[in-house]
């Protein structure tokens, strides 16, 4: 399997990737499929739609809004292109009026609380984050499948996660090989081969890779998307104070954080450890926009999307020598390696823990300063192993299932830890004990470890510690 730049970079609403965005695409997706009925059924029999949650989604499900999404996908809303103004709007009509008007189909009514489901029984067997969706006729069940978010945003059907899964026993790199990419590179070792027998980047080869599928300028046209959505969010976070939502009463802190920062800049105030304060607030703000449901980059995920975004303001505002050809190199780079940790291990919380999340977008993000830096590919690869490394064994643990404590924090120190990594990195040679892809297996092999309790459903770790509100 190819994975695109856009694929884990993907614009679209907070506040988690796997628990909204998914569940909203997979709505939508079923609509569809509802709407074309085909020989199967006659669209104009629906009745009633009906949404069953399971295992984390069931768990955590309130705190991501997960019920939210759901609807909002079976109204047609896509994560990428929600008007948030036109979806809420549409929200209280349902809610006033007890009544879905799914497009193309018939108006039915429809009651949050009975048909959206919170199954908190075991999960389904394929993945913790599952899902059926179900349209009927008077009782009768005119359609029903069953749906899957793999973290990120993806989404695969039971069919699809099977098929999958039986594509796994060819290699990645196999994989893209027999698809015609020109540098199909599906570990981190492979990667630094065809660096070393092309004399080409990681940078160069992952953009070549992409425009086997797009034009040159729909590329540079795609980063520069990515890049302005990410900066824009930024500053939305650095301008915007007050509480979040959810009700743990979590009060914004990168507008102040950042106010006080410009005020000491250039003056005997301002300490030396002052750009890790930089660095978290831009994270924060990112995070903090999240949580409040805002416009986000899935970076490789949203509960994980502030870090890269951190360092690549970091790197445009604070490096000496930084450039925006620089920016396309950081994305790429960092979309090369959260391709590889995606296909040979996970970048879901649900599967593998926070180590997935923050530790692979801290991965990502110091292989893409390093790159923008000048590294050489064996630095570049240096850099994601000493971030991703040092994230081993994190749990993904969010008090009441809301993508705040501690994930907003957890952001700024996974951007801190990237340019530590990166800086490290561009300090030797390229040459270090450890590889970047026995780290990977590591991360994925602790986190089979790990128990469920421990993989974002809330009933483990800081989100059973923590004080009453």
């Amino acid at each position: 399997m190819f994975i695109s730049v856009f694929d884990i970079f993907k614009i679209g609403v907070g506040p988690s990737s796997s628990h909204t965005m998914g569940p909203m695409t997979a709505a939508a997706a079923f609509l569809k499929a509802v709407q074309d009925g085909g020989a199967a059924f006659d669209p104009a029999k629906l009745t009633a739609l009906e949404a069953q949650l399971y295992g984390s989604l069931a768990f955590t499900g309130k705190g991501h809004a997960t019920d939210r999404a759901v609807i909002l996908g079976l109204m047609g809303f896509e994560p990428a292109s929600l008007d948030a103004d036109v979806a809420e709007a549409r929200l209280t009509e349902m809610r006033a009026t007890g009544r879905l008007a799914p497009p193309g189909l018939p108006e039915v009514a429809f009651d949050p609380e009975r048909h959206v489901i919170f199954d908190y029984g075991p999960p389904l067997a394929m993945h913790a984050n599952g899902m059926k969706l179900r349209a009927l006729s008077n009782g009768a069940v005119l359609l029903e499948e069953t749906y899957y978010s793999i973290g990120g945003g993806f989404i695969a059907t039971e069919s699809e996660l099977l098929a999958s899964r039986s594509r796994k026993s060819a290699p990645p790199g196999a994989q893209q090989q027999s698809l015609g990419y020109p540098y199909p590179f599906g570990s981190a070792a492979e990667m630094l081969r065809m660096g070393s027998e092309s004399g080409r980047t990681v940078a160069e080869m992952k953009l070549a890779n992409e425009e086997t599928a797009r034009s040159p300028e729909a590329v540079r046209q795609g980063l520069a998307a990515l890049h302005a959505t990410m900066q824009n969010c930024i500053d939305r976070g650095l301008r915007t104070e007050g509480e979040l939502p959810g009700g743990l009463k979590v009060k914004r802190r990168a507008k102040a954080i950042h106010d006080r920062l410009v005020a000491a800049r250039g003056t005997s105030a301002a300490q030396p450890h002052a750009v890790n304060d930089w660095l978290a607030a831009y994270a924060l703000a990112v995070n903090e926009e999240n949580a409040a449901g805002g416009r986000v980059v899935t970076s490789p995920t949203n509960g994980a999307a502030g870090v890269v975004p951190a360092v690549i303001r970091y790197y445009r505002s604070h490096c000496v020598g930084a450039t925006d050809p620089g920016v396309e190199v950081f994305l790429l780079t960092a979309a090369a390696i959260g391709g590889i940790v995606k296909e040979n291990a996970s970048i879901s919380g649900a599967e593998l823990g926070c180590q997935a999340e923050v530790g692979s977008a801290s991965a990502m993000a110091a292989a893409g300063l390093c790159a923008a830096l000048g590294g050489t590919n064996a630095q570049v690869e240096n850099a994601a192993e000493i971030a991703l490394e040092h994230h081993l064994g994190m749990t993904c643990d969010p008090v009441r299932g809301l993508v705040q404590v501690p994930c907003i924090e957890r952001n700024g120190l996974g951007a801190i830890k990237a340019v530590s990594a990166a800086s490290l990195a561009l300090h030797g040679d390229g040459t270090h004990f450890m590889p970047l892809d026995n780290c990977i297996e590591t991360m994925r092999q602790t986190g089979l470890d790990m128990r469920e309790k421990y993989k974002e459903t809330s009933l483990g770790g800081l989100a059973v510690n923590f004080p009453e509100c």
